[in-house]
C-alpha cells in the first residue's frame, strides 16, 4: 500500500523508547540480569497510515505497542501523541488520551469477559468514559458498531463461548472502535485465527480505516499480510528497529540481513518454486548489532541500522 501524500505532522511519535525489565535495586536484583525488551526505538505514525511492526517472537514488538499506549511505563524516552508528551502523565491526565488510543489483542477469547454478553463488552468503554447517552441510546450505538464490523445486532445478548474465533475478533474490533479512537494498536490480531478467516479480518481493518480515518500500528510476525495492509514497515530484532521504510522498499529492496531472512521465509504458492526455494539463514549471535549503531538513510524514507 502507498499513501498519496504524507501529512506534515505525525499523529504519534516514539522518541528513543527504552523498556528494561529486571536488574533494578533490591535484595534480589543482582540475581536477575537486566533485559532490554525495547532498546532506543524511534518512529512516527501519520494520520490515516498503517505502520507494520514485524519480527520474530521475543523481538520486543508487542512490548513496544504496550509502551506506546502507556499500558507499561517506558524506562526512558518520550511518547508524543497529537503534540502532547504523554510520558510521566498521571492516570487522570492520561484518561482523555486513552479514549483516542485503543488496542486489539492477539487472542480474542482471552480478551473477552466470559460473564458478560458481547453487547455489554462492546458497550463497556462507553460507560467508563461517560459516552453513548442512556442505556437505550447506548444499545443503539453498540448495535451500529456490530453492523459496522459485520455482525448481526441480534448477537448482542450472546456470550463469548457461542462465537467462532473470527466472530470474537470482530467483537473485539467493535469494542476497539467504540470510542472513535484516532490510533489503534493491533497486536497480532490475526495470528490466532484460521487462515481462511485472516484475510476477512484484514479486509475489515482496511475498510474501517477508509471509513473512519483510523491510524494503525499493526504488529505481526507473519509478513504475508503486511504488504497488503501496511503503508510502511519497521523490522525489529532484539528490541531494536533494524530497518524501516515504505512497504514497497522493504519488500523489493531489503537491506538488513535479518529483513532479507524474514522475507525469504515467506512461502511461495507455486509448488515448483517452493521446492527449489532456499530461505536465507540468519544467525543472530553471529551478527551482533553494535551498541552505537544508528538508522542510516538508504532511500526515500528508508532507513537501515548500521
Amino acid at each position: 500500500m502507498t499513501m498519496e501524500k504524507t501529512p506534515q505532522k505525525p499523529l504519534v511519535i516514539a522518541d528513543r523508547l527504552c523498556k528494561t525489565y529486571g536488574g533494578g535495586r533490591g535484595f534480589l536484583a543482582g540475581s536477575t540480569p537486566a533485559l532490554k525488551a525495547v532498546d532506543n526505538v524511534s518512529f512516527e505514525i501519520y494520520p490515516g497510515e498503517t505502520l507494520g511492526l514485524v519480527g520474530e517472537s521475543g523481538s520486543g514488538k508487542s512490548t513496544t505497542g504496550r509502551v506506546l499506549l502507556q499500558l507499561e511505563e517506558p524506562t526512558s524516552g518520550d511518547i508524543i501523541f497529537k503534540g502532547q508528551n504523554l510520558t510521566g502523565l498521571s492516570k487522570p491526565l492520561l484518561k482523555p488520551f486513552r479514549r483516542d488510543m485503543q488496542i486489539i489483542f492477539q487472542d480474542p477469547y482471552s480478551s473477552l469477559n466470559p460473564r458478560m454478553t458481547v453487547g455489554e463488552f462492546v458497550g463497556e468503554p462507553l460507560v467508563v468514559h461517560g459516552q453513548g447517552g442512556n442505556r437505550s441510546e447506548r444499545n443503539d450505538r453498540v448495535a451500529a458498531l456490530f453492523r459496522r464490523v459485520g455482525l448481526d445486532p441480534s448477537f448482542m445478548t450472546r456470550y463469548p463461548h457461542e462465537f467462532s474465533g473470527g466472530q470474537r475478533q470482530r467483537v473485539c474490533i467493535a469494542r476497539g472502535i467504540a470510542l472513535d479512537p484516532a490510533l489503534i494498536v493491533a497486536d497480532e490480531p490475526i495470528t490466532a485465527l484460521d487462515v481462511s478467516i485472516q484475510a476477512q479480518i484484514v479486509n475489515l481493518f482496511q475498510d474501517l480505516q477508509d471509513e473512519l480515518g483510523l491510524t494503525y500500528l499493526f504488529i505481526a510476525h507473519d509478513l504475508s499480510m503486511i504488504r497488503y495492509l501496511c503503508h510502511r514497515v519497521a523490522v525489529m530484532l532484539r528490541g531494536r528497529i533494524v530497518e524501516i521504510g515504505p512497504c514497497e522498499a522493504i519488500f523489493e529492496n531489503p537491506q538488513h540481513p535479518y529483513t532479507q531472512a524474514l522475507l525469504s521465509a515467506i512461502p511461495v504458492p507455486d509448488p515448483k518454486i517452493e521446492r527449489e526455494r532456499r530461505p536465507i539463514a540468519f544467525d543472530v549471535n553471529a551478527n551482533p548489532t553494535p551498541a552505537d549503531a544508528v538508522l542510516k538513510p538508504v532511500g526515500e524514507r528508508h532507513f537501515v541500522l548500521g
